[in-house]
Order: C-alpha cells, then sequence, then structure tokens
C-alpha cells in the first residue's frame, strides 16, 4: 500500500486497521497515518515487484510448542521449572509490548501533565508535526532522528521522577547478570540468571548483550547457558533469506564492547557453528540451537596463558582460542552472552546439580570461592550520584567523536553512549538500511525513557536542536546531574567535517532537509530548573548564536516558501423554520403564565445572537480550518 492510498483512508478505517496489527488507535489523522506508514516501512521486504506496500498483518499469538520453529508466547510465572531438557521460557520477564506499540513514544505517552508550549518554539515551522512525507531512500539518520525529535512538541510533559528501588540483593558474592553492564534493551530475569532482549517483536534486528557480574583472572573455571527459545513472531518466521534469531555465547574483558566477539579480547561460540573474535569468524563445533547446553571453559594459567574452549551437551567442541603470555591480556574473563530473538538462561545455582558434569580439573563458576573472582564495579544507586550529558549540535558537527573521546578519558564513570549510530552497531544483520535507520530512531526513543528510570551515567548523543525535544528529556532526567555540552563549530569547520563524515559513513543528507534542521535549531541558554552545567565546547555562546542567525538567514532564503493554504469561503446554507416550541427561557412573558411563541410574531422577536447569522432569509456557517503544512 502506498502512502498516498494510506492518506485516503478515513479515521475510522485507519484505526481498524492499526488495530488488526496491534498498534495504538490514539491520536489525530495525521499521527495515524504516521504510524500505519511506519509499520508498513519497518516491515521487512515490505516492497513487492510492483513498488507497492505489501499488507501488513498482525503477529500470530498461538500456543507453545516445544518445537523451535513456532512462534512464541510468554509464559506465567513459575511455568518454567529447572530441568536440563526443558525448554520453556524463563520466568518473570516481562512481556514486551505488540509490535508497532509505541508505549515509549513520547507522543503517545498518557501521562500526567499538560501539553506544554514554548513562545522559543512559535516560529520554528519544523517542529510542528504535519502529514508525514513520503519516505526516499537515502535520507540518512539525521532525518529519521529529527523526525523522532519534533514529536516533542505537542508531548506531555512527563511525570516527576521517582526513585526506583534496587532489586539487586545485598549479597555482593552472588552471582548474576549484570543489568548495569548490558545493552539497555536486554532485560534480565527477577532471579538474575535468565535474560532476552527487551524489544525482541518490535526491533527484532536488535542484539543484545549482557555480562556477568563476576569474572575469574586465573584457574580452570567453567559455566554453563542454555537456549530456552526462540523469540518470533509468525511473520519473521516465515523470512527465508535473514536468520531471525541468533545466540553468541563466550567469555570478554570488561573493557570490550558488548557486542561479543566483534571486539579483540572478545571470545564467542555462535549458534551457526563458528568462532569469533575481533570481528572474524571460523567455522568451529556444531551449530546449536533450542534445547541445546553450552559449556564454556576457561583454563588461565599463573603466566597469563589462556585456552577457551567450548562443549554442547556434555560433549567437547574442542579448544576455539588459544592466547600466551604475550598478549596483553589483564586475565580477568567476565561471562558473556549476546543474542537477538531468543531467551538463555545460565546454571548460576551453586547448591543444584549442573546440567552436564565438568571436564576434569575444571570448576564451576557458581560454586567458586568468592575470594577467587572478581567483582564487576558497582553502578550508582540513587538519582543524585548520576549523570547525564545531553549533547547538542547540527549534523556532522562531531557530537560523535567527542561523546566517544569523553568516553576515554573518564572510564570510571562508565558512561552508556544512548546514540541511533550505536543502535545501528547492534542491528548486524537482516533488514534494508533505511529499515534499520527508522527502527534505531524509534527504539531511541524508548531507551532515553528507560535510562531515565535506571540509575546509571549516560551521554545522550543527538542533535537535540529542538527546543520541546531537549526540554522533555532534561525533564525526564530530573534529579540526575544534568549537563548540556554545545558542539557548535565555525562555518568553514562544520562544513570540513560534514564533508568528512559524508564521505567515510556514505551518509548522504539532502540539502533540503538540511536546511530544515538549520532554520528549525535552537541553542540552550542556561536554566537552573532544567540543567546543572551548560558548555559550549567549540564556539563561545554569542559567537555561536551569531552563526546559527546567519545559518538560519540562508537557509530562509535558499528554501522554497510555505505555501499558505487558502481559506475556505463561508458556506451558505438555507434557513429552516423552528421546529417545535424553544425552550422556557427564550419564551416571552404575556402575564397569562408560560406561553408558546405564537404564529403571528415575527423572527424580529427572536434572542439577538440569531440574528448574528441572518442575512436575507440565509444563515452562514464557517468550517474552520487549520492553515498548518507540514514542515517535512
Amino acid at each position: 500500500m502506498k502512502l498516498t492510498e494510506i492518506k485516503k483512508l478515513k479515521v475510522s478505517e485507519l484505526r481498524s486497521r492499526l488495530g488488526e496489527l496491534g498498534l495504538d488507535i490514539r491520536g489525530l489523522k495525521a499521527e495515524l497515518v504516521g504510524r500505519l506508514w511506519s509499520a508498513i516501512e519497518a516491515q521487512p521486504g515490505g516492497e513487492d515487484a510492483g513498488g507497492t506496500r505489501s499488507e501488513l498483518k498482525p503477529p500470530a499469538d498461538p500456543p507453545p510448542m516445544p518445537t523451535d520453529t513456532q512462534p512464541v508466547r510468554r509464559p506465567s510465572p513459575g511455568e518454567l521449572t529447572d530441568s536440563a531438557t526443558q525448554t520453556e521460557t524463563d520466568p518473570g520477564l516481562s512481556a514486551p509490548p505488540p509490535p508497532g506499540d509505541s508505549r515509549g513514544a513520547p507522543a503517545d505517552r498518557a501521562e500526567v501533565g499538560e501539553i506544554q508550549t514554548d513562545p522559543r518554539n512559535a516560529d520554528v515551522p519544523g517542529e510542528d508535526r504535519g502529514a508525514p512525507a513520503s519516505e526516499e531512500p537515502g535520507r540518512g539518520r539525521a532525518f529519521y532522528e529529527f523526525k523522532e525529535e519534533i514529536r516533542y512538541k505537542r508531548t506531555r510533559s512527563p511525570q516527576p521522577p521517582t526513585d526506583r528501588e534496587d532489586q539487586e540483593e545485598g549479597n555482593e558474592d552472588k552471582i548474576r547478570l549484570n543489568p548495569y553492564d548490558s545493552h539497555l534493551h536486554f532485560e534480565v530475569g527477577p532471579d538474575g540468571a535468565c535474560g532476552q532482549p527487551h524489544f525482541w517483536a518490535r526491533f527484532p534486528l536488535l542484539w543484545s548483550g549482557c555480562r556477568l557480574t563476576h569474572g575469574v583472572p586465573q584457574g580452570r573455571v567453567g559455566f554453563e547457558v542454555r537456549l530456552e527459545r526462540k523469540l518470533l513472531t509468525a511473520q519473521l518466521e516465515k523470512e527465508e533469506e535473514m536468520s531471525a534469531h541468533g545466540v553468541r555465547i563466550g567469555w570478554s574483558m570488561l573493557t570490550a564492547s558488548l557486542l561479543l566477539g566483534e571486539e579483540e579480547f572478545s571470545f564467542a561460540y555462535d549458534g551457526r557453528g563458528k568462532k569469533v573474535s575481533a570481528g572474524k569468524e571460523e567455522d568451529f563445533g556444531e551449530p546449536f540451537s533450542v534445547g541445546d547446553i553450552i559449556g564454556c571453559y576457561a583454563s588461565i594459567s599463573r603466566d597469563a596463558a589462556v585456552d577457551l574452549s567450548f562443549h554442547k551437551n556434555g560433549r567437547p567442541m574442542g579448544v576455539a582460542f588459544s592466547l600466551d603470555a604475550s598478549v596483553p591480556l589483564s586475565r580477568v574473563l567476565f561471562p558473556h552472552v549476546l543474542c537477538k530473538s531468543c531467551s538463555v538462561r545460565f546454571h548460576l545455582d551453586p547448591k543444584a546439580r549442573p546440567w552436564y558434569p565438568s571436564p576434569e580439573g575444571f570448576t564451576s563458576l557458581a560454586a567458586l570461592p568468592a575470594g577467587q573472582m572478581v567483582r564487576a564495579t558497582l553502578a550508582p544507586t540513587s538519582r543524585p550520584q548520576c549523570e547525564v550529558l545531553v549533547i547538542v549540535g547540527l549534523p556532522g558537527s562531531g557530537k560523535s567523536c567527542w561523546a566517544r573521546t569523553h568516553m576515554k578519558q573518564h572510564p570510571e564513570k562508565q558512561y552508556r553512549l544512548l546514540g541511533t549510530e550505536e543502535l545501528l552497531t547492534c542491528m548486524m544483520s537482516g533488514g534494508q538500511k533505511e529499515s534499520r535507520l527508522q527502527q534505531a530512531s524509534q527504539c531511541l526513543t524508548d531507551l532515553i525513557r528507560i535510562a531515565a528510570q535506571t540509575p546509571g551515567n549516560y551521554i545522550l548523543d543527538q542533535c537535540n536542536v529542538l527546543f520541546s525535544a531537549r526540554r522533555y528529556k532534561l525533564q525526564l532526567f530530573s534529579g540526575f546531574r544534568r549537563q548540556v555540552v554545545v558542539i557548535f563549530p565555525s562555518a568553514d569547520e562544520w562544513k570540513r567535517r560534514l564533508s568528512q563524515h559524508q564521505t567515510t559513513d556514505g551518509e548522504q543528507i539532502p540539502e533540503t532537509a538540511l536546511l530544515k534542521l538549520q532554520v528549525s535549531c535552537s541553542l540552550p541558554e542556561q536554566d537552573s530548573d532544567l540543567m546543572e552545567e551548560l558548555q559550549y565546547v567549540e564556539l563561545p555562546q554569542e559567537q555561536a548564536e551569531k552563526l546559527l542567525q546567519e545559518f538560519k538567514d540562508e537557509a530562509r532564503r535558499l528554501l522554497p516558501p510555505i505555501p499558505k493554504q487558502e481559506k475556505r469561503k463561508l458556506r451558505i446554507y438555507r434557513r429552516a423554520p423552528p421546529q417545535g416550541p424553544l425552550p422556557s427561557h427564550r419564551m416571552p412573558s404575556t402575564g397569562l403564565g408560560c406561553q408558546g411563541w405564537s404564529n403571528t410574531q415575527t423572527w424580529r422577536q427572536q434572542p439577538r445572537y440569531w440574528n448574528t447569522y441572518q442575512d436575507s432569509g440565509y444563515f452562514y456557517r464557517d468550517f474552520g480550518c487549520s492553515s498548518y503544512e507540514g514542515f517535512w
């Protein structure tokens, strides 16, 4: 279905189609059109040979079956038993919203508060939401980021923050999945032993990783992981050209990325029957799937030599990685899992029998004494201990570069970088480029809301050029130490960086879109209610504001004028005679009690406001219409 066909649908038809897809049916027609079109856009392979979008079907919710090829439902807590052959989904993991649910999208949140407007946004034409334009290919991530930001204009203010009680047990020696050393889109179960991607239904392309809280510096130690179930909708199950699910299990250092196997000192056994490290894949062992149990064993000698081997269902697959003492390894390796559209469970109960016996000479990690393990750094436990950096700048100004440099300079703060580019790296395979860009931008909106409720230190790597979007995000992080960092270089330097960015990443930002971003941009000012610190790291504030005004003037000159919608003429209707008696408060007093209007009474005796629209036997009705034209 084309966008033009969607726009022709009535509101009732739009809501019916959205309801069939399990999407939110609230909002104005423009919002409904955009929501339905976004769902069709996010559909992998959504265009047929004729160039039209295929119709989406709602994901099926069939009953669970003990096979590895059926779509799944979420079981109720306590449904899973701790058995080596049991493959039901883990208990306690909250059911995700259905595909397309905009629970995390700011425009659809039903939160307490009034819609706030600000005079500084009154003359920003790009900040209102209009009917979505046709999604032309190659618009780049800056376009989709800005498309998400303009939703904040009519968003209700967030609820006052509440301190989330830390669910982690007080025993720091207990081994569990570490929610503070994981992707925000990885969901850890309440027992700390199971986990799965949080957005598996809405954003199935995302790989989500997590490490355990404890690592080993030396010795012969192992752990076991069971692949519980594939989390696939019926639609994805039918896709043959892409791997709908995946899992990697292994070891990594704390300094390595959460994408297991994609960096040095990160070692993975992939479910496709491969070993992966530093982004290089080699055939190894056998493929594994639902119900299989993988044993991971590390032998770290005193001279820093390391051998990493793997078992499948108790059968040795051999040594996958061998590192000699010359490799500068810190010798502290942490168990690590990375998964896409599937759930996993670690065997972490020291009192329970292992699923399969460990090799001779190896000790289970769960049974290892606390003195022989290394605990990862504890995360902040309250909002005042946390920090959020909101970066502001035009596309290509150097925001991501500054953020990564700042993270390297302050490793002790363990920043989490929230940005579209980071999410794109988590979509390692499958899907078209435009679909990945759109999903990453939408997912980032949800992750920012999750981050505001999760203690930690964050860097928001977005343009953040709209005041309404910036204000909303800073309000979300109320209680954090909020710092706004403005990256605004000189005109020549910005053009150089932008050209380098487009050449290196191959991302061409349309000139019109860039001009509209400049027109809509606003630089932050110090506001004690929204931020604790404001920092301009390139040009000083006065020079930056002067240069921005020059950008705006030039952009307004180059952009075509926004066509103004003509006002509709007043419609003329023939006046019909009144039917029945008029209300009692309009009846004249005759001294004989309440009587109706006499047949001889003229229209000039009617109440004054009736004559407002009277003209030669006609009355006028003005059908008001909005003169707003969507800037995007």
